[in-house]
C-alpha cells in the first residue's frame, strides 16, 4: 500500500490525533491536507499559536485533563508515550489505534532496518545510518530520532534504506517486524509506565515477532533475555558477543572485532581505529556491523570509526579545561546506563547523578559507583535511592557523597573539587523529568554551565 492509498481509505472517516508534539505536528499537517476529520487531542489545555493554526487548517482541538475521555473516532493515531491501556475503551467502541510509525511500516516502499534494546539504540541506530550513507546508500533516519517518517513516504525510492529506533512504547502495538532487526540488550527500563518487566520485554520482543525466513535478526549474545528471544524468531540469526565466538556474527579477537559466518572468518575493525570510548561502544560496533553485512565494506566501516566523535548528550566531550575534561552523558537514565558509562573511563571520575525515579532498582549501580567514582555529587527525587544503593553495596569504603539543590551547584561543586587529570561526568542515571522537559534539554543545560565556566 502507498501513503496516498492509505490516505484514501481514510476518507469519510474520522481521525484522532493523540499529544499535539513535534513528532506529531507532520502527521497532523499530512491529514489535514488529505482533506480528513481531524481531531488533535492534548493534555494541555492551550495550544497558543499553533492551536490557532491547527483550527484555521480545519482540525477540531480536544484539550485538557479530560483529552481522553470519550473518545470514538474511526482511527486514533497514539503517540508512542501513551500506554495502549488508556484507549481501551475507545477500541472497545470500535476505534482503531495505530500511530505514524505503524502506518509507516505499511506504506514504506523501502527495507526496514530498526533498533531497538534497553541502552545503546541511539548510537547504535547512527552507526548504522551513517555506515550506510559513507558506502553510498541513501538513508531516512527516523522513529526516536531524526524525524517522522510518515509524511515524506512517497518520496521515498525503493532502493533506499529506512533506519529507525524504536522504544517499547512504539513497539507495543506493532504487528509488523523490519526486514534487519537489531536487538541492542534488555534491562529494567521504564518500569514506571510499563505493568512490569514481563510487559516491558514482551513490547522488545514484537521487534522480531513478525520476521519471516528471508529477513535477519541481530542480537545480543550475552544478555540472557535477547538471547531467549532470538530463538523465537524465524529470521536469520546474527549475534554479537564479547564473550564467545557466534556460529555467524561478530566477536571479539584480540584487539580486533572479527566477523564469522559460513564462508570463514575475517578480521573487521580494529578496537584501536574507535574513536569513542567505552566497551559497550564496542558492542555498539559490533551489532552494527552484523546489520550492516553485505551492504557495507568492511574498510568503510575502518575509516568512519577513525572520525566519528559519537552522537549529543552520548558520553559527549563537552569541554577540557585546566586539564579537567567533562563529558554530557544526559542520555543514562537509567542505572544500567550510567554503569557503562562509568566503566567507559580507566580513572575514577567525579559523577553527578540524580533525577526522576522511574520504578527500577538501583542496587547494582551501587558497587559500580564504588569502583569508579571518587566524588559523587546527587541531586534531584532519586538522590536518596543512588547514595543508598552506593553506601549498601559491599565494597563501599567510605566515597565521599555530597547532595546539592540544582545543576548550577553541581557543576559549581565538580569545579571547585576536580584538579588536572580528572573527568567530571553527568550521568543521571534517572529520568530528567523532574527538572526538565526531556534528556536533550538536561544536556544543554549542563553543556551551557560548563561552557559558562571562566578559563
Amino acid at each position: 500500500m502507498t501513503l496516498q492509498a492509505y490516505l484514501r481509505s481514510l476518507a469519510r472517516k474520522s481521525v484522532a490525533v493523540i499529544g499535539v508534539g513535534v513528532s506529531n505536528r507532520p502527521l497532523l499537517e499530512l491529514l489535514l491536507e488529505a482533506g480528513l476529520d481531524v481531531t488533535a487531542c492534548d493534555k494541555r489545555s492551550d495550544l497558543g499559536e499553533l492551536g490557532e493554526a491547527l483550527e484555521r487548517a480545519g482540525c477540531k482541538l480536544r484539550l485538557g485533563p479530560g483529552y481522553l475521555e470519550g473518545l470514538d473516532q474511526d482511527v486514533i493515531f497514539r503517540t508512542p508515550g501513551l500506554h495502549p491501556r488508556y484507549l481501551e475503551e475507545a477500541q472497545a467502541r470500535g476505534s482503531v489505534i495505530t500511530s505514524e510509525m505503524e502506518i509507516f511500516f505499511e506504506v514504506c516502499p523501502c527495507p526496514i532496518l530498526a533498533v531497538t534494546g534497553s541502552d545503546g539504540k541511539t548510537t547504535t541506530t547512527t552507526l548504522i545510518a551513517r555506515l550506510l550513507q559513507a558506502a553510498g546508500h541513501t538513508v531516512h533516519l527516523g522513529g526516536n530520532i531524526g524525524r517522522p517518517l510518515l509524511s515524506g513516504a512517497d518520496a521515498i525510492a525503493s532502493t533506499d534504506w529506512a533506519v529507525v529506533e524504536l522504544s517499547s512504547f512504539q513497539l507495543m502495538t506493532m504487528e509488523r517486524s523490519p526486514h534487519i532487526a537489531v536487538l541492542t540488550n534488555l534491562a529494567p527500563n521504564h518500569l514506571d509506565m510499563h505493568t512490569d518487566m514481563e510487559e516491558y520485554v514482551r513490547a522488545k520482543a514484537a521487534v522480531l515477532r513478525y520476521q519471516g525466513c528471508g529477513d535477519t535478526a541481530v542480537c545480543n549474545l550475552d544478555n540472557e533475555i535477547t538471547r531467549s528471544l532470538s530463538e523465537e524468531t524465524a529470521a536469520k540469526r546474527l549475534y554479537f558477543t564479547r564473550n564467545s565466538v557466534p556460529e555467524r556474527g561478530c566477536f571479539l579477537r584480540g584487539e580486533a572485532i572479527w566477523y564469522r559466518d559460513e564462508t570463514g572468518e575475517r578480521q573487521v575493525l580494529p578496537l584501536a581505529d574507535i574513536l569513542l570510548p567505552g566497551v559497550h561502544n564496542v558492542e555498539n560496533y559490533m551489532a552494527a556491523i552484523c546489520a550492516v553485512q553485505g551492504l557495507v565494506p568492511d574498510g568503510t566501516v575502518r575509516e568512519f570509526a577513525r572520525t566519528f566523535g559519537g552522537v549529543e548528550h552520548r558520553i559527549e566531550l563537552v569541554r577540557e579545561r585546566r586539564g579537567v575534561r567533562w563529558y554530557n552523558d544526559s542520555i543514562a537514565s537509567s542505572p544500567s546506563r550510567t554503569m557503562a558509562g562509568l566503566r567507559s573511563f580507566p580513572e575514577k571520575v567525579v559523577l553527578l547523578a540524580g533525577g526522576k525515579d522511574k520504578g527500577v532498582s538501583y542496587a547494582p549501580l551501587g558497587p559500580v559507583i564504588n569502583d569508579h567514582v571518587k566524588l559523587l555529587i546527587l541531586c534531584g527525587a532519586t538522590a536518596g535511592a543512588i547514595r543508598r544503593a552506593a553506601e549498601e553495596a559491599e565494597n563501599f569504603r567510605g566515597l565521599e557523597i555530597l547532595e546539592v539543590p540544582d545543576y548550577p551547584a553541581a557543576v559549581a561543586l565538580a569545579d571547585s573539587r576536580s584538579g588536572e587529570g580528572d573527568v567530571v561526568l553527568l550521568s543521571p542515571a534517572s529520568t530528567s523529568f523532574d527538572r526538565f522537559r526531556n534528556f536533550e534539554e538536561r544536556g544543554r543545560v549542563f553543556k551551557d554551565l560548563v561552557n559558562g565556566l571562566p578559563e
